[in-house]
């Protein structure tokens, strides 16, 4: 019972810890988003999942130490990006201007004065989130979360309905994947969460992301056609 609980934190804390030494705190991040989704869906009881959130919870502060100065220069802008305007709270600065510039409907297609003049950094990876919201505005933001939580959804039913546990299982890690990347560029983009480098999915630049963004929405495909049907 003990080993099957030990097990999976050891095989995360082996990826993890590569990923984090780079440093790449936004990708370790969503390596444990994933893992515990997975642990949690898998069965784990309340009992447990409480027990580890709680240590979670402990173990945060310590975590500060190990943090390099820009991670938690990051921190302290999230919490107060008017602290350091023109230093570390800066993107969220930007990125909130530009969501907020863009209004109901927007400025129009690469009509975005954030993005045109150079005002906002990491435009097309990071916080595209923020130059599509200025160029479209409220409507277009609110038809991409349409269009990501539909892709969530079908994700999560053909999780459901996959022919065995295994297909399940593996169905649920890649819409966690969509799920938490998406989560976490908004929230960062919105202030809502702190700067990390994680890329919107289907949306940033970059063929990397893409083509491993296509490659889980293949394997999803392939076990939604393998399941039974009823």
């Amino acid at each position: 019972m003990i080993r099957g609980r030990v097990v999976p934190f050891v095989l995360l804390g082996i990826p993890a810890a590569l990923v984090m030494k780079q440093p790449d705190l936004g990708t370790g991040l969503v390596l444990v988003l994933i893992t515990t989704t997975l642990i949690c869906v898998g069965g784990l009881n309340l009992r447990t999942m409480a027990m580890l959130a709680l240590a979670a919870v402990l173990a945060a502060p310590a975590s500060w130490h190990y943090m390099k100065p820009y991670q938690r220069q990051r921190l302290v802008s999230f919490i107060n990006p008017q602290a350091d305007p023109l230093g570390s709270g800066y993107h969220i600065i930007q990125s909130e201007i530009a969501i907020g510039a863009g209004g109901p409907l927007g400025k129009g297609f690469l009509k975005g004065t954030q993005a045109r003049l150079n005002f906002l950094p990491e435009q097309s990876t990071d916080f595209i989130f923020a130059v599509f919201a200025e160029e479209f505005g409220l409507a277009g933001a609110l038809v991409l979360l349409t269009l990501y939580a539909s892709v969530i959804a079908r994700g999560a039913w053909i999780a459901r309905h996959a022919r065995d546990r295994f297909g399940a299982l593996l169905a649920v890690g890649l819409t966690a994947i969509v799920f938490w990347q998406v989560a976490i560029n908004i929230g960062m983009a919105t202030g809502m969460l702190p700067v990390v480098g994680i890329t919107l999915p289907l949306v940033s630049y970059g063929g990397s992301s893409l083509i491993a963004m296509m490659a889980a929405m293949g394997i999803l495909i392939n076990i939604n056609t393998r399941r039974y049907i009823f």
